[in-house]
C-alpha cells in the first residue's frame, strides 16, 4: 500500500508597500553546519569598496531549495 502525500497548502505572501527594492551585483556567501549567510552588495566601477545592502540568513535546506528554484527559473 502506498502512503498518501499531503496536499501542499498555498502560502499567502505579504509584500509591504513600503518595502524598498535593492540592486545587487555582488554576493558574499558564508556558511556553518546550521546556516547559510548571503550578503548582497553593490560594486561600482572604479570604486575599490563594495557596500552590503541586505543580509539573508537561511538553513542549508532552504539554501538548497533556493538553488534549485534559481536553476529552474534561469533555465
Amino acid at each position: 500500500m502506498s502512503e498518501r502525500q499531503p496536499t501542499p497548502r498555498p502560502i499567502q505572501v505579504e509584500l509591504p508597500a513600503e518595502l524598498e527594492a535593492i540592486y545587487s551585483n555582488f554576493a558574499l556567501i558564508t556558511h556553518s553546519n546550521s546556516e547559510v549567510i548571503v550578503d548582497l552588495a553593490r560594486v561600482l566601477p572604479n570604486v575599490p569598496k563594495a557596500k552590503v545592502y541586505a543580509r539573508v540568513i537561511m538553513t542549508p535546506l532552504n539554501a538548497k531549495l533556493l538553488h534549485k528554484a534559481l536553476g529552474e527559473n534561469l533555465a
